[in-house]
């Protein structure tokens, strides 16, 4: 990787890569994701459980396989990855291998069942899962500029921006397609070329099974007209400034990721995948307040947590893109 110089002008993808993965970058800091923002994973212990029983539902049209493989992609600290393994029936666990894919050095205290990747394996069978992986895959954006030509964005490791060359080639013909922006001033688009190669990559490890991304996201047709590139700093929403300050985000066109790999895809909210798993957020019945005062409470804390995961308006509204590796939709019927 290039050295990062403070007055270098480049695009935003190059920009990311060095501010999120170079040395010293924000994601390499020992404090992790969870130092700076919230995820479904840290918002309830109910998220992994869901995905246990998702893994347990592949697991099944699998055949209930001698190897069964759980990788999960950008895996922070390995959060996601433990607490499934410790939902899972002990028959599953027993036959699960867990891999956590991500660039940061393996956590000294990271249960030691899990195997710690930099990228995913070749040949699983079983589940890869993406939660809010693709977010954080650089790519870059485009502005339209005074007479109605879109151009790569260039910016400074200040955050300065300036309008470079006019988009062309692939990156063009992405947009024609995907993110069509109006000749006038200021519409900015996010070129999801990157990631799609990205999660196209990701799905071609899995032989058979199932891929799931959860990410923020939009579809043709709804667009936001100034993009969604954005940055995090301990839980506040701030400029994306790509120096290692922060995180550098923007939401996910996964309509144009599922396009890019050639298996059967469906997408779905959070807030749908969730309910299809069991996590409703159904308050307990008040009886059960009077009869087992304790179990009452742990259920309407339960319940809060679940409405948390499936709320419009926040993580319910999450997309979730499922690609299915020569087995039915476990998600249908």
């Amino acid at each position: 990787m290039a050295e990062d110089t403070a007055d270098e002008w480049r695009g935003w993808r190059a920009a990311t890569a060095a501010a999120l993965y170079g040395p010293g970058g924000f994601y390499r800091r020992p404090e992790g994701p969870a130092g700076h923002f919230r995820t479904s994973v840290h918002a309830s212990p109910l998220f992994a459980a869901a995905v246990a029983r998702l893994l347990c539902r592949v697991d099944e049209a699998l055949g209930r396989p001698a190897v069964l493989d759980f990788v999960d992609m950008a895996a922070g600290r390995g959060e996601l990855v433990g607490e499934v393994l410790n939902a899972l029936p002990a028959d599953v666990a027993s036959r699960t291998r867990a891999y956590a894919v991500e660039i940061a050095d393996r956590p000294a205290d990271l249960d030691r069942r899990i195997a710690w990747l930099t990228e995913p394996p070749k040949g699983i069978t079983g589940l890869l899962f993406a939660n809010e992986w693709l977010d954080n895959v650089p790519l870059e954006v485009a502005e339209v500029d005074s007479a109605g030509v879109p151009r790569r964005v260039l910016v400074r490791r200040d955050g300065a921006e300036r309008l470079g060359e006019p988009v062309s080639g692939a990156e063009a013909e992405w947009l024609a397609r995907w993110w069509p922006l109006p000749a006038e001033e200021g519409f900015r688009a996010e070129i999801g070329l990157s990631r799609d190669a990205a999660w196209a990559a990701a799905v071609s490890c899995v032989d058979s099974g199932l891929a799931v991304a959860v990410d923020y996201a939009h579809a043709a047709g709804a667009r936001p007209p100034f993009g969604t590139l954005t940055g995090f700093r301990e839980g506040r929403e701030t400029a994306p400034v790509p120096d290692g300050s922060c995180d550098i985000t923007a939401h996910v066109a996964l309509d144009a990721c599922a396009a890019c790999a050639p298996h059967s895809a469906r997408l779905l909210t959070q807030r749908d995948a969730l309910r299809a798993l069991g996590v409703t957020g159904a308050r307990p019945a008040l009886t059960l307040a009077s009869t087992r005062p304790a179990d009452y409470v742990r259920a309407l804390a339960r319940a809060g947590e679940a409405a948390e995961l499936t709320a419009a308006g926040g993580l319910g509204d999450f997309g979730w893109l499922l690609q299915s590796v020569g087995i039915p939709d476990p998600l249908l019927g």
